[in-house]
Order: C-alpha cells, then structure tokens, then sequence
C-alpha cells in the first residue's frame, strides 16, 4: 500500500509542473510586453539621482562666497525674487531647503489636476527652481514634467495614464509576474543533483544549436535574477495597491493593524498670529534640532488644483542625501510656528521603518551603489525574460507545425 501511495505522488508531480508550466507559458504571453516596459524603464531609473546630480552639479551649488558671515535671505523674499525672476500662472508649492548652505535652495511649482486621463494633462506643471538663497539670484530652472527622468518614471509607475488608476494598468501584469517568478523557480527546479549542477551554468561547450542556448538565457538568468526581482517586484507593488501596503506594515510592525498617525495635532493658535516671518521661525527650530541631517521640505501654503485639507504643518526632515529611509517629522502650529510634536526616525516602530525604506529597497540605494548595480542587472534580465521566453515559445511551435 505504501508503495501505491509513493507511486501516486510521482505521477501527480509532472500534472503539476504541467499545469505550472501552462500558467507561466500563458501569463508570459499575456503580459510579457508589459514586463519589458516596466523592466527597462526600472533600468533607466536607477541610477537617476547619481546622473541628474552631475548634469546639474554646476546649479545645485552656488557660488556665493564667505557664507559663514552671511545670512540666508527669508523664504518670502526668496518667493518674491523668483515670481520677479520666472513669472508663472501658478504658486510655488514647496521648497527644499539642504543643512549644508554651500548648496542652492530649491523651490517648486506643482499642480495635479486628478480630473484627467493622461501624465501630460495630469500635471499643468512641475518645475524646479534653483536659487542662491544669500542673493536671490535664480541659477537654474528645470521643466520636470517633461524631464527624461520623470516621464520613464510615469511609463513604469503608471504608462503615462492618469496615476490614480494607470498604476493598477501597471500593478497588475506586475502582480501576475510575482506569479511568474515564483513559477520560473518551480520550473526550473531539477528533480535530481545531477541535474541540478547543469542548470547552475551555461554548458554551451559542444551546443551550436541556438533554441537551446535561448532556453539556457531564459532559465539560468532568470533563476539568479529572480531572487532580487521578486523584492523588486514587491516593494514596487507597494505603491500599486494599498493591501500590500498595509501587509508589509503588519509584517515588520510585529502585527501592528493601524499605521501611527498625528491628524489630532492641529493648528490652535489664532491666524492673526501667522505673518511672514513664521515659515523662517519653523525652518530655524528645524535647523535646530536637526543640524547633521541633509534637507527639509516645507510647504508654502497656497491654494493649488487639487488643494485639500492639510491635517497639521508637517515637516519632513530627510537625514541622508541620496536616500529617503532615514527621516524625522515635526508637526507645528502653523500661525505662530510653534513646535507640536518632534518625532525623530529612531522613534519608530520597524514598520513604519520598513515603509519608509521601501523605495531605497525598490531601487537598491539602501544598499549603495552596489544595491543599485544589482536593481539594474535584474531589471535587465526581467526585461529580457518575455524576449527569450516567447523565442522558446515561437522555436517549439513551429517544430510543433513541422
């Protein structure tokens, strides 16, 4: 009877890898376009803080001289001299204010209107202004919107479609490529080592015959790559559904189910008190408290497009240059500038970490330029897995015809 029984899972075994393998030929199939898309624009966007920094190393700093005698001039005037210099339709959003003075103020000017179908109608503008901040003077302004970097960001977060549902057009295909991976492996899996050891490599030693060495491609690169593609693939379904966001917060939170939030803290203090001087007051107890980290962003307070409901003045301390993981937040009372509430990084739960990591992870800069060098290659390999799967595909059915 024992025997019977081994013998009956033997036989389910290769039904099973052949349902597998008729899912994963079918999903290639279906979405492999779309995986070569997102694949190659991940690529293109790796490496985009460390390029964008050089073509604008001339701007991102200033030339101003003797700066440690020397004040900054208030962000209102700052506000003034760039509407006098650069004259929009639009307010001024936000600014981006770096701890290290030798470096250019950068405020921008960004509206979404959410009523439209496409990136380009989505966004009426987005631009960057560079200014010197003890001058006033403008070095340099950039049209984001229509910058290279942000449209391949649109294509692989969204193809270009309004973002509030092109990133489920995304999310998706991506979904079912998780699938995808994980069927690759299962696939790939030899049922014995001697197997095993020839599909580690590439045994192309006496093979001229080019559908193998295409199969060979699309098995051993996609096996090695698959490992980092699958976090990969996750964190970027992070932005793409909010129950993958929610999951990764249980997950590392320790079973946390509500993400901490500060909507009670609210401005208290009478609007007569609010006057021109009380974003410098906010932006100097920042500095204050925050003197080793690298840049803050404060809110200018207009009314924009699609303005709603600010829930409390919050300021986002970012602590490190070329990554986002380590930040503090400090909540003020937004007419007379007073501190509410400092909740600085380490404070944080490891789930609220992990979400605040999530996009160095997706980009591998939480790993340096050694993470970023392996986010590229596996980019690459994904990008070519729906190009050597369909040669496999195409290469079987027409000896199927013959």
């Amino acid at each position: 009877m024992r025997k019977r029984h081994e013998q009956r899972i033997k036989n389910r075994k290769p039904a099973f890898k052949k349902w597998i393998k008729r899912l994963h030929l079918w999903f290639g199939l279906s979405i492999g376009l779309i995986v070569f898309i997102v694949s190659i624009t991940g690529a293109l966007y790796v490496f985009k803080e460390d390029i964008q920094y050089f073509l604008r190393k001339d701007f991102i700093t200033h030339s101003e001289k003797d700066i440690s005698g020397k004040k900054t001039l208030p962000l209102a005037v700052l506000e003034e001299k760039i509407n006098e210099q650069n004259p929009e339709k639009y307010p001024l959003h936000w600014v981006e204010i770096p701890l290290d003075k030798t470096k250019s103020y950068k405020f921008y000017y960004y509206e979404r209107n959410p009523d439209t179908w496409n990136y380009f109608d989505e966004f009426p503008i987005y631009k960057s202004v560079y200014i010197n901040p003890f001058s006033g003077e403008v070095l340099s302004v950039q049209d984001e919107k229509n910058g290279f970097f942000n449209i391949v960001k649109f294509i692989h977060w969204s193809f270009l479609l309004n973002s509030d549902w092109g990133k489920y057009v995304v999310g998706i295909p991506v979904l079912i490529f998780l699938f995808m991976l994980i069927s690759g492996i299962v696939l790939w899996w030899p049922r014995n080592k001697a197997a095993r050891k020839q599909r580690f490599w590439f045994q192309w030693k006496n093979i001229r015959n080019w559908k193998r060495k295409n199969y060979d491609l699309h098995s051993i690169l996609g096996f090695y790559a698959s490992f980092i593609a699958l976090i990969v693939a996750i964190t970027g379904l992070f932005y793409s559904f909010v129950f993958i966001q929610a999951f990764m917060y249980f997950v590392f939170s320790g079973g946390n189910t509500v993400y901490p939030e500060f909507a009670h803290i609210q401005t208290e203090d009478p609007v007569e008190m609010k006057t021109a001087a009380t974003i410098d007051k906010i932006a100097m107890q920042v500095e204050q408290h925050y003197p080793d980290y690298s840049a803050y962003t404060i809110d200018l307070g207009h009314e924009h497009i699609d303005d709603h409901e600010h829930e409390n003045f919050t300021v986002y301390v970012r602590g490190l240059e070329d990554k986002y993981y380590i930040y503090s937040e400090m909540i003020f009372d937004e007419n007379s500038g007073k501190l509410l509430l400092n909740r600085p990084y380490e404070k944080r739960d490891f789930g609220e970490k992990y979400v605040a990591a999530n996009y160095d992870i997706h980009v591998g800069a939480i790993l340096g330029t050694f993470g970023k060098i392996l986010a590229l290659i596996s980019s690459l390999v994904c990008a070519s897995l729906p190009v050597t799967g369909f040669m496999v595909w195409w290469g079987r059915r027409n000896k199927a015809k013959r």
